[in-house]
Parts: C-alpha cells; sequence; structure tokens
C-alpha cells in the first residue's frame, strides 16, 4: 500500500505544481513543472510505483490527460463545483495541489467524464457551432439595436433579408448609423458562412457514429441535435438508468425529508409524511437539457408524442410540466436505444409507464 503515489495536481498555462503523497498520506514530495510534454513526461517517467494523478477540470484537462493517461495507472479529472475541501481556507497553487492529493487518496473526488478522440473532436466541433450561433444571435440583436435607437420598428425578420437590406438602411437618418448597419449586415453574412461551414463538419463527423441512423428517426431530432447528444453522451453506458441520465440532463427531482422516523413503544417506524419537492437539479449539462427540451417542443406537434402530450393535459398536469415529461420521456428512449442498438418504436411512446426500475 504504501508504495502507491498519489499525485494533485494544480494547473495553469506556464507551471503545474505537483504535490506527492504516499498510500499513508505522508508527504514524498512537492515541485513545480513547465506546462510542456517533455517536463510532464520527465517527471512521471521518474516515479516508482502505482501512480494516481488528480487535476480539476478547465481547457487544458483534454490535452493533460491525453499526456499523462499512458504513464500513469490511474488518472481523475475532478469537478472542481464538487471540491469543497478546495474552496475552504487558503487558496494558492500549493494549497490547492495538496488538497487534491489528499482528496485523491480518501477517495472524495467526483470525475468528469473524458471520452476518446474522436468523441473529442465532434466535442470541439459542436462548441464551435454553438459559438457561432451564439456570435450570430448577438449580431442580430445588435442590428435591431441601431433602429430601436433611432425610433424605427423593426419586428420579425424582414430587417435580416438581403433583398430589402437597402431600404432599412436608407430608413437611418444618420450616416453614422447607417455605416454601423452596414458593419453589422457584413458581419452577419460572414458569421452565416462560418455557421454554415461548421454544421456540414459536425455532421459529417457525427455520422461517423453509428448510432446517428438510429437517434435521427427519433421525432424532434434532426442533424444538429443528434450531433450534440453524441458528443456531450460519448457512451450510454456511462448512466446505469434512466434516473441517472435525467440528472445529468437537468431533469431530475430534487426531495427534501427530514426526522424520518419515530420511535414508538421501543420500536422504529418510519413517520407518514409527504417527501417535499425542491425543484430540478441544477447541476446539469446546459446543452443537452437544451436539446431535450427543444425536442419535446417540436415533438409534440406530431404523432406519436402529440397523443402523449394530450394525455397528459386531459389529466389536469400543467402545461409546462407536460412538456418537461415528454423531454424526460424523450431522453429515457434515447438512452434504451443507445444501449440496445435498437431503433425507434412509435408504438412503445403510448404504452403505460413501466416500474421505476426498468429502462423507459
Amino acid at each position: 500500500m504504501n508504495n502507491q503515489k498519489y499525485v494533485g495536481l494544480d494547473v495553469d498555462q506556464a507551471t503545474i505544481v505537483a504535490y506527492v503523497s504516499d498510500g499513508d498520506g505522508g508527504f514524498v514530495m512537492e515541485t513545480m513543472l513547465e506546462t510542456k510534454p517533455n517536463s510532464i513526461r520527465q517527471f512521471f517517467k521518474g516515479m516508482e510505483g502505482p501512480v494516481h494523478v488528480a487535476f480539476e477540470e478547465g481547457c487544458m484537462a483534454a490535452w493533460l490527460y491525453d499526456l499523462i493517461r499512458p504513464l500513469v495507472k490511474e488518472v481523475i479529472v475532478c469537478d472542481p463545483r464538487q471540491n469543497k475541501l478546495i474552496q475552504s481556507g487558503n487558496k494558492g497553487d500549493r494549497v490547492d495541489a495538496n488538497k487534491i492529493s489528499r482528496l485523491l487518496r480518501l477517495g472524495e473526488l467526483r470525475s468528469v467524464y473524458h471520452g476518446d478522440q474522436s468523441i473529442r473532436d465532434l466535442k470541439e466541433l459542436v462548441h464551435t457551432y454553438d459559438s457561432l450561433v451564439r456570435d450570430s444571435t448577438r449580431t442580430m440583436n445588435r442590428l435591431k439595436a441601431v433602429y430601436r435607437g433611432q425610433g424605427i420598428a423593426s419586428r420579425g425578420k424582414r430587417i435580416y433579408s438581403k433583398l430589402t437590406r437597402e431600404d432599412w438602411i436608407k430608413k437611418l437618418p444618420a450616416q453614422a448609423a447607417r455605416s454601423h448597419a452596414t458593419c453589422l449586415y457584413k458581419q452577419m453574412d460572414s458569421i452565416s458562412e462560418l455557421r454554415a461551414y461548421a454544421k456540414r463538419e459536425m455532421v459529417k463527423a457525427a455520422r461517423k457514429h453509428s448510432i446517428y441512423k438510429q437517434l435521427a428517426k427519433v421525432p424532434g431530432f434532426g442533424p444538429i441535435r443528434v450531433s450534440q447528444v453524441i458528443a456531450e453522451v460519448g457512451t450510454p453506458h456511462r448512466f446505469r438508468t434512466k434516473r441517472q441520465f435525467w440528472t445529468y440532463c437537468g431533469f431530475a427531482v430534487v426531495t427534501h425529508m427530514s426526522s424520518e422516523y419515530e420511535v414508538i413503544d421501543g420500536r422504529r417506524r418510519r413517520r407518514n409524511k409527504p417527501l417535499q419537492t425542491r425543484g430540478l437539479n441544477n447541476n446539469f449539462n446546459r446543452r443537452l437539457k437544451a436539446v431535450f427540451k427543444g425536442a419535446a417542443t417540436t415533438a409534440i406537434e406530431k404523432e406519436p408524442f402529440k397523443q402523449y402530450y394530450r394525455r397528459l393535459i386531459e389529466n389536469k398536469m400543467r402545461a409546462e410540466m407536460a412538456q418537461l415529461t415528454v423531454a424526460r420521456k424523450i431522453s429515457a428512449i434515447v438512452l434504451t436505444m443507445w444501449k440496445k442498438g435498437d431503433s425507434f418504436d412509435p408504438d412503445r411512446v403510448n404504452q403505460a409507464e413501466k416500474s421505476p426500475g426498468d429502462e423507459h
């Protein structure tokens, strides 16, 4: 046990602070490395015995994970939001590396999933596309703000059309405002071209995964949403049940309970009190939640989910809760299809809900 090494790394763009402890928690060494591949490889090649390494998730985590993984027994990229010990007390590179090493030895770190290279490539393309979508939306909002600032009504999408663009520019009274609008129009055209290119590359990478064709048949799912789901999930076997997947997607209901038991005549008995709910979990994958909520909004317009949604409304469920239930249903179906390699079966959508232990 004592020959085990537990290495906590605090990673920076220029340097890495490494704190090493043994299996009993004793201090072994502390050093500072340059954030360069050769320096990192030499450090870990010089260590004897099984080596366990941990560092926090960040923009360099994927690169560092690929670099260190072949050199040691275990690499954990941990979620900094879950490391309460690191957030308490003094803050510093050496202090953080020490705390990460200690939590690693105690098994108290919650790891962040890092898929294989193909998944990371697709995730990078998805991130590029989403960034361009946000840039496009931001530019369009700025363009409308120019017209609002001049008291010119600009509702709808006609303001963005190339056919009427010159007419809209002429409506602006000041030359400076017209120049501003012209620049924003050119920026919008440039971003639109980049966005179309990013979409093609993203979908092309997603089509290489065998599950793409099956997921594309799910109502509400198109090439973009399928690509986003494959990039974020990687493999469905990360989630043992649909409830674990719901937590990752932000669809899990948070419950609170206290004073659950009472003692009567010397015997313990569970109190008959209702379970209190506190809404949905707030630690989730933002992109996946947006994908499944968007898919639910689209799917309820057509069968089979239209009938499923209508039945929920007839049972006195509020519209927003019914839409959330449809999103949970779609996510459970996607997880099951992916695990079993099945195709989408419309007849199963309106079947009665199974027990909590079942996949659907």
